[in-house]
């Protein structure tokens, strides 16, 4: 990968990373899926009207968009207002790495090579420690939604290395606009008009900035870029960067919402970087002996 996309992935992380406060921020305040909804409305308009359709199969728009926006963002935030922390959900969700890894093996072909399958072990073993945490910050309906969503994003992956787009930004706003109206849907059939109701009263600040910040940096910028990387590079090199994105979130969490972060959670996040760094540079079975040989 080129350094000046490394670079770029990684800032792209960052914002993911902190984007799980500012859903919380949300979440607060009104329902996750309502909020998923208007995160997704102010996505597409009105912008879809300056930007031409991608030359896709409209299967590839519509499914995309439904997984992307239902499955990722949708149970995503429904995740944490279900009790699951910021920091742990960011840390959860990145199992989309390990189902990402072997989905595309499996469907796309991509060779996995071994020391992409030891970074991704050693990177796992810290995802899985993780989960040891009994501070109360993980609930098994959050856990049970985010790893729907982590699903979710190994299929959104595969959806758009099938289409074969190099639209990658038309790609993003035409495929979710599919996703406001079923959100909503899956909102009244839960819940009843009652969030309806009560979105007059709950549209504060709070919940304007925490749209605004999901629609446009995160969503628009960043997942142009995450795309572009998708059409550009092999899924499982691309794949193992969002294990960046728990360590913003940790990090987040901590500042906004002064959650904790203890050994155990440090030990994990240490595991995490290091299954990245083995994973992404290109160490030659020496140096690989060598790094084991200085740990040892």
């Amino acid at each position: 990968m080129k350094f000046s996309d490394f670079i770029a992935g990684i800032l792209v992380m960052a914002l993911w990373g902190i984007n799980f406060s500012v859903i919380k921020m949300g979440v607060s305040e009104i329902d996750p899926l309502l909020l998923t909804a208007l995160r997704f409305t102010l996505v597409c308009f009105p912008i879809i009207f300056f930007v031409k359709k991608p030359d896709v199969s409209w299967s590839y728009l519509i499914s995309y968009g439904l997984i992307f926006g239902i499955g990722i963002w949708g149970m995503g935030s429904w995740s944490i207002e279900a009790g699951l922390s910021v920091g742990m959900a960011s840390v959860l969700l990145q199992m989309n790495v390990v189902i990402g890894l072997f989905l595309g093996y499996l469907l796309l072909k991509e060779a996995i090579s071994k020391q992409k399958l030891l970074g991704a072990s050693i990177a796992i073993g810290g995802l899985l420690i993780s989960l040891t945490v009994n501070d109360g910050s993980v609930t098994a309906m959050g856990f049970s939604l985010i790893l729907c969503a982590a699903l979710a994003w190994s299929v959104s992956s595969i959806i758009i290395k099938r289409s074969g787009t190099k639209q990658v930004f038309a790609f993003a706003i035409w495929s979710m606009i599919f996703a406001p109206l079923p959100l909503l849907l899956i909102v009244f059939l839960k819940s009843g008009s009652e969030p309806f109701v009560l979105l007059t009263s709950g549209f504060n600040s709070r919940v304007i900035f925490s749209v605004l910040f999901q629609a446009y940096p995160v969503t628009l910028l960043g997942y142009w870029v995450w795309n572009r990387l998708l059409v550009k590079y092999p899924l499982t090199t691309v794949a193992p960067l969002t294990l960046l994105v728990p360590i913003f979130g940790l990090l987040g969490g901590s500042i906004f919402y002064q959650e904790q972060i203890g050994l155990v959670k440090a030990f994990a996040c240490l595991l995490v970087i290091s299954g990245l760094l083995i994973g992404l540079l290109k160490i030659n079975r020496t140096q690989l002996r060598g790094l084991f040989f200085l740990k040892s």
